[in-house]
């Protein structure tokens, strides 16, 4: 079986912060590293998002050209990710001829088997600043949970799609003046058609995460209707028409087709141009998307229908969304500047103890806090005391007292049978939860077989045992270490950069999942040092002229 893993685009528009991470990039990440792992066909792709308003509304503020705007942030996201350890085989973009090429023809084919019609509408246009206003242009009250500034395409509060029509006393986001009627034209896609087969294939999903059933089922319940696909912004993808006098494609129609023209790209890179209909038109292939919350309407119904339109490429198998993340008790807002850029994160500090964080404390089926007092806890208590404490207290003992030899054991009492039966049990019962994306359930179970370390070998008391029953005190540390082992293969989904240190300790390379039960030792250790230093002070999400993080290590 191929597995094809995408992320949601970022808009190339701002930096990735925790919410992003949280969300799409971080989950996904984890899986894909389990799945190779595990030996699999999986590619990763992902690529920013480089169309639409909030491209264009930055560029504005910033006065340049888009092009410059999307080149920068496409580079700078994509060195962010990689810092993080989150490696795509593909990171694209959608300003690439090929993708403004593919879409096009994309766009065409649903528009020759008739799921593409013009249709005259009414726009809101401004008479201060002499356009028509796309949706993000367009500000006002959410008709459905009375939040102010809500979006023209969406409400952040409550989630809900939008028309700028729909908004309670709209405004130009630019000059702030109400905005006048005027007809246009623009083209639409037929979502309503598709009622019937997108209730029917939902239906076979039984298995998604409640979340996005619920959010597709009050989307199915109010009934579809059909959404222009097109908008008035010399930014963007040319619709293919020449009738259409120069409208673009909107952005929320071009951007999943940037999954396709990654993979294509992605094909070319390799050398194998039409490696990438193996996955995309094999119905055997496991499509999978990750993303947050906002995006499922998008990914559940809007997608899959276009899809459907089309006709030549598989739909998804699986939705994973999570909720969104909140950062100190309000929600994060990069317009307001309440936010936790990768960037600055990762100048200040390692990338594990943030990817253990979100983590363990994922908005997998509901919103979830970030903060930075629980994150110095999670490093300090459960890191450095927990998972730090075992690994290091075992290795530095067999460093100290058998000169970094790992003692070997023929016999074993029920203690250390209780622990061999962890080690041999515990990839797969990881990876079972790992395969139905509780990701934070995954973890907990990685960190409680430290703790189970931690009581075994308190238990043993080693530093005793060696003096007085030699062989007893071999035997418990052949059973750690063979713990520690383990650990190293479990631990790289999702503490990479740790799994890569242990990994140097015990002089291991490139072990499978399916081999870590059987936790292979080496005759003698590598070069043992300290996993995670504890945490002092945090500054981090302050001003950048205040930030002062400061680490010191405990042994």
């Amino acid at each position: 079986m191929k597995i094809l893993v995408t992320s949601a685009l970022p808009y190339a528009n701002g930096e990735i912060h925790l919410g992003h991470l949280a969300g799409a990039y971080l989950p996904s990440n984890i899986y894909v590293r389990y799945q190779r792992l595990k030996k699999r066909d999986v590619i990763h792709m992902c690529g920013t998002d480089e169309h639409g308003v909030p491209i264009t509304i930055t560029a504005e503020k910033e006065k340049k050209p888009p092009k410059e705007v999307v080149d920068r942030y496409n580079e700078s996201i994509k060195k962010s990710f990689e810092d993080f350890g989150i490696n795509f085989d593909n990171f694209s973009r959608t300003t690439l001829p090929l993708h403004y090429r593919f879409s096009q023809n994309f766009f065409l084919k649903i528009y020759e088997k008739g799921f593409i019609y013009p249709k005259e509408t009414k726009q809101l246009y401004c008479p201060k600043c002499e356009r028509f206003l796309a949706d993000r242009y367009i500000l006002g009250t959410c008709p459905h949970c009375q939040a102010a500034d809500a979006r023209g395409d969406q409400c952040e509060a409550c989630g809900r799609w939008l028309e700028p029509f729909n908004l309670i006393g709209p405004r130009c986001r630019i000059c702030g003046i109400a905005p006048k009627e005027r007809i246009t034209t623009h083209w639409y896609f037929k979502l309503s058609a598709f009622d019937k087969p997108l209730r029917e294939w939902l239906a076979t999903k039984a298995h998604w995460k409640d979340n996005v059933k619920r959010f597709c089922e009050g989307w199915l319940k109010e009934g579809l209707e059909d959404r222009p696909i097109t908008r008035d912004l010399a930014w963007g993808v040319p619709v293919p028409l020449g009738e259409a006098g120069g409208k673009v494609l909107y952005v929320w129609f071009d951007a999943p087709i940037g999954y396709i023209s990654a993979t294509i790209e992605w094909s070319e890179n390799i050398g194998e141009p039409e490696a990438w209909k193996k996955y995309w038109t094999d119905p055997e292939t496991k499509l999978v998307h990750f993303i947050g919350k906002d995006n499922i309407v998008f990914h559940a119904l809007v997608w899959p229908a276009m899809l459907m339109a089309h006709g030549d490429y598989i739909l998804p198998a699986e939705i994973p969304a999570n909720e969104f993340l909140n950062f100190e008790s309000a929600k994060i807002s990069t317009s307001r500047g309440h936010a936790i850029w990768l960037p600055d994160y990762l100048k200040e500090s390692a990338p594990d103890p943030l990817r253990y964080c979100l983590t363990i404390n994922a908005p997998e089926t509901r919103d979830s806090e970030f903060t930075w007092a629980d994150f110095k806890a999670k490093n300090n208590n459960e890191l450095a005391d927990v998972l730090g404490n075992f690994i290091n207290r075992c290795a530095a003992f067999v460093k100290k007292y058998y000169d970094g030899h790992i003692p070997t054991a023929s016999t074993f009492d029920e203690q250390a049978n209780r622990l061999i039966k962890v080690v041999e049990e515990s990839p797969e019962k990881i990876g079972q939860l790992i395969e139905k994306f509780e990701l934070k359930k995954a973890m907990k179970e990685i960190m409680n077989i430290a703790q189970e370390g931690n009581r075994y070998f308190d238990h043993e008391q080693p530093w005793i045992a060696r003096k007085t029953n030699p062989l007893h005190c071999e035997r418990s540390m052949y059973v750690c270490m063979k713990l520690v082992s383990m650990l190293q293969v479990v631990l790289e989904p999702f503490l990479p950069f740790t799994s890569a240190k242990m990994g140097k300790m015990l002089k291991s390379k490139d072990r499978t999942w399916d081999e870590a039960k059987g936790a292979v030792l080496p005759s003698e250790l590598g070069e043992v040092e300290i996993l995670f230093p504890k945490i002092e002070t945090i500054s981090i999400g302050k001003p950048k002229e205040n930030y002062e993080p400061r680490t010191r290590n405990i042994d």
